[in-house]
């Protein structure tokens, strides 16, 4: 049995044993409850007080088998809550020590603010592409989810400088504001902007009219759950074999296709050529969909004359293989 169990068996051992003797001394003596309970405790805790009165033979047996069976369970039942105490003491230092070496290894990670419904799924998500991240978490109740579920969780507001600090926001790449309100999603944004100017933020709004908030608290990205829901329950009755192939390509279980991002640096072979002479579609048999450049211009139908510079972004569609190839090739 785990600790846990054999915790729940000496409760319950020791609960019959006083039970059976204050059953049997009102039998045997024909003594009132707080009488029998008392005789009983002191039996088996064996501390050698007078008894309540003299026993007769028929009590004297009685009491020599409460004392052997007693002072046993006693005695298992303290040493199973020591153990209990000690290995659960011990069980959460070692978690915790775990806990903040996996953070202290962190970079170029994910923090996500918020583990409500939006931020559940965003860390399914995460998961799901074996991205790194980290939850930041205010409610305790809700942070200890985030311990069921394995990850990696800091409890505290994530709009103290310290907490995100503690979270690795100087070595992050990306946050996602999704706390409650969208007060605190500013306030989380206008902080986390602030230790790292260079991070990506994508913040949740609850109302549209509080996305010109954020973008000016420092969000690069606002997202409203409630505007998306609409637009997508009515491409789903317009367009519905568009919405099913966007959801095979970008959240299938099982994908046989997928959307990346490839980005071009200095030593890329594709830098300072065109889409012709790189042959990416015949050499690996992904599709580039679309080419963003440094200035943030984003040619969403590039033709072969096209050029690659380094920095660009190169959007692209293609098995796990195919994406594997032209990640080599680049």
């Amino acid at each position: 049995m785990d600790i846990f169990s054999r915790l729940r068996f000496a409760i319950i051992l020791l609960l019959a044993v006083l039970f059976t003797g204050v059953l049997g001394y009102r039998i045997l003596m024909g003594w009132g409850y707080l009488d029998a309970l008392y005789m009983t405790v002191i039996t088996i805790s064996t501390v050698g007080f007078r008894e309540v009165t003299p026993l007769t033979p028929g009590a004297k047996i009685f009491t020599l088998l409460i004392i052997v069976g007693g002072a046993g369970t006693v005695f298992y039942t303290l040493g199973t809550v020591v153990e209990f105490m000690v290995e659960g003491h011990l069980r959460g230092f070692v978690g915790e020590r775990r806990m903040q070496k996996g953070i202290a290894r962190l970079e170029n990670h994910f923090i996500l603010c918020g583990y409500g419904k939006v931020g559940k799924q965003v860390a399914r998500e995460f998961a799901r592409v074996k991205s790194p991240f980290i939850v930041i978490e205010n409610d305790p109740e809700v942070a200890l989810e985030c311990k069921v579920d394995g990850l990696l969780y800091l409890q505290g507001d994530a709009s103290d400088s310290e907490v995100l600090k503690t979270a690795g926001i100087e070595k992050a790449q990306g946050l996602v504001a999704a706390v409650d309100t969208d007060a605190e999603n500013v306030f989380v944004t206008l902080t986390a902007r602030e230790l790292n100017p260079n991070i990506f933020i994508v913040a949740r709004s609850n109302r549209e009219e509080s996305e010109e908030k954020l973008i000016k608290a420092g969000a690069d990205r606002v997202i409203t759950p409630t505007a998306i829901g609409g637009r997508r329950m009515a491409a789903l009755l317009t367009r519905p074999l568009v919405c099913d192939y966007l959801d095979i390509v970008c959240h299938g279980e099982e994908l046989e296709f997928r959307l990346e991002e490839i980005t071009i640096d200095n030593n890329s072979s594709l830098a300072n050529t065109t889409l012709e002479k790189a042959n990416i579609r015949n050499k690996t048999g992904t599709l580039v969909l679309a080419v963003k450049n440094d200035g943030g211009e984003m040619n969403t139908n590039p033709s072969p004359s096209t050029e690659i510079k380094a920095g660009d972004i190169l959007v692209v569609i293609g098995t796990k293989n195919q994406l594997e190839k032209l990640q080599s090739m680049i």
